[in-house]
């Protein structure tokens, strides 16, 4: 058995204390009322064979039905009460869950995997929901029910009681035999069903390259086999269920019998009287529920605890990347000015360096090229300027600022950038657009649509800004998706404009056109990051990188001259496009 963390769940329950604490007086209200009514039917059963009259039994049985309907509203009350902690402690939950995961590094989620974050934020919250409301409200409710009840049982007849109870650690027993079963059953069969729910989800994402492949009835056989997998686990959980309900049924039925086979016995040496046998059938059945809950409930308890550690874990994660605690507060816009010094950069789970030294300065208003070979650091440096990597002091600035003083909010507003691999929401084209200024109106939207050169393929959509791009902008084109990401970035009035390979798969023709367009935004610093030294070709400046270094820097003609890296370049991409006329 784990530890028990009374800590955490006091953490968790201690905001709602008031409420809690207003749960248990109601039931112990409850049970000081299951405790009295029995008593009363004792005393009014008793009182019968005396002799009645039948006003008086008409006002005992109100007094009854009102004792019983005040027991079942305090029953109704006790369990929103605690059940509403519960629920609130779990949308409070997600909610802290949810702003924890912004905050984290962009690379956060790849290393954990994003199913393992799902299934915290999902299944361990509810298992969490179900400890603090439904666990507290049975434990508490199971500790009240014995502490009234049996003291109770023992005044009415000690014999009987020990007799009708001797049962309970047998039932008790096949709860936790069973219960055990139970949780690991339920377990598989969520498992099951996520498996099948992620099939089709990534079934439906690729639905192109499985036609195109013609892979159709590999995938049915591979949804069947899950299907049939959730079908069983789901057969296995139900015949345990049918199987354990019957048998506590049985043990309370024998319990039942020998309480009225010994109290007869009783009865007939009048040491037990009529309403007596009555009080104790009644409060047999009243713990009988209670002692077959107990064994669900621990592993219950046991089951949030571990959902407990595992959501604590992932919220006592702080982020690598985040501010200083002197970072400084932007007070006027910046310009866009962009420097290295000695920028040197190697990712965490790795020694080597991937940027080697790196020494630049780009003016406001710049439009500057960055190209070399694949894997020579080009997205690292992009990466870098939005503190999307962490980097050392001193080594990175914008306006003259290292980029690690300024508040990630700050630096972040005024750099846009624009990832080869544009991120697309399920959501239509004009928000998908207005994304990074959701107070953009539409006249500003179809600008910077315009500039991204979109509005043709726009005129030909049914829906034109209306159009729904579907999950990851699947219903668009590569080149349509690329563009829509840039106009989003040209629709922030940011002062630097990061481009990293965002016009890969646009031609060289609309590339160019594009780049005329935004290069006529006045007061922009503009970063072009692209194996397309055609488009390159264009920017007042290039700088070449190869091997984490920038090798060469200056304008087209002057770089052709030098015969280095980038002439080298351009000779590959002019035979590549001679191949392929």
């Amino acid at each position: 058995m784990r530890a028990l963390r009374f800590d955490l769940i006091g953490r968790y329950l201690r905001p709602h204390s008031r409420t809690v604490v207003l749960g248990a007086i109601t039931l112990v209200i409850v049970n000081i009322l299951s405790v009295t009514i029995p008593m009363e039917v004792r005393r009014v059963i008793d009182d019968l064979q005396e002799g009645f009259a039948l006003k008086d039994i008409f006002n005992q049985a109100i007094w009854i039905v009102v004792l019983a309907s005040s027991m079942g509203l305090a029953r109704l009350l006790s369990r929103q009460l605690v059940f509403g902690v519960g629920r609130q402690i779990e949308v409070d939950l997600r909610q802290r869950l949810f702003d924890h995961m912004l905050s984290q590094d962009p690379d956060w989620v790849q290393t954990i995997g994003s199913g393992e974050v799902i299934s915290r934020a999902t299944s361990d919250v509810e298992n969490i929901r179900r400890l603090l409301g439904f666990t507290i409200l049975s434990l508490t409710n199971t500790a009240l029910a014995y502490s009234f009840t049996l003291p109770a049982m023992l005044a009415i007849s000690p014999k009987l009681t020990m007799a009708a109870i001797s049962l309970y650690p047998l039932m008790l027993g096949i709860v936790g035999l069973f219960g055990g079963r139970m949780v690991k059953q339920r377990r598989r069969q969520q498992e099951a069903l996520s498996s099948l729910s992620e099939l089709i989800q990534e079934d439906l994402s690729g639905i192109s390259a499985i036609k195109i492949y013609g892979q159709e009835p590999a995938e049915k056989d591979a949804f069947s086999s899950r299907n049939k997998t959730y079908r069983d686990s789901a057969i296995n959980l139900a015949r345990t269920a049918s199987t354990l309900f019957p048998l506590l049924q049985g043990i309370s039925s024998i319990s039942l019998l020998v309480l009225l086979a010994l109290g007869s016995g009783l009865l007939e040496t009048g040491t037990l009287t009529i309403g007596g046998l009555v009080a104790l059938i009644l409060y047999v059945e009243r713990l009988v529920f209670p002692t077959a809950l107990l064994g669900f409930t621990l592993n219950t308890f046991q089951v949030g605890q571990v959902s407990l550690e595992r959501v604590e874990d992932l919220l006592q994660r702080e982020p690598r990347i985040k501010n200083n605690h002197k970072a400084l507060t932007l007070k006027h816009a910046l310009k866009g000015k962009l420097q290295a010094k000695n920028l040197t950069v190697s990712y965490e789970d790795s020694s080597n360096e991937v940027l080697k030294g790196l020494n630049f300065e780009i003016q406001p208003g710049e439009l500057v090229a960055l190209v070399g070979p694949v894997g020579c650091g080009k997205t690292t440096l992009a990466r870098a300027l939005g503190r999307m990597i962490e980097i050392p002091n001193n080594q990175l600035f914008i306006d003259d600022h290292d980029v690690r003083d300024l508040r990630l909010e700050d630096l972040r507003s005024n750099i846009a950038l624009v990832p080869q691999e544009g991120y697309l929401f399920t959501s239509s084209l004009a928000e998908n657009i207005r994304y990074g200024n959701p107070k953009a109106s539409m006249k500003q939207v179809q600008s910077s649509a315009s500039q991204a050169r979109l509005t043709d393929d726009i005129k030909g959509f049914p829906d034109g800004f209306k159009t729904l791009v579907g999950e990851r902008g699947i219903t668009l084109s590569g080149g349509q998706r690329q563009r829509t990401a840039l106009g989003r970035a040209l629709l922030v009035p940011s002062p630097v404009l990061v481009l990293d390979d965002a016009l890969a798969s646009v031609d060289n023709r609309t590339a160019a056109a594009i780049l005329s367009s935004i290069r006529n935004q006045k007061k922009r610093t503009i970063l072009m990051i692209s194996h397309q030294l055609s488009a390159a070709a264009a920017c007042d400046r290039i700088l070449v990188m190869e091997n984490g270094k920038i090798v060469e820097q200056g304008n087209h003609l002057e770089l052709l001259k030098a015969h280095g890296t980038y002439q080298r370049l351009w000779e590959r991409e002019q035979a590549v496009e001679e191949l392929s006329q």
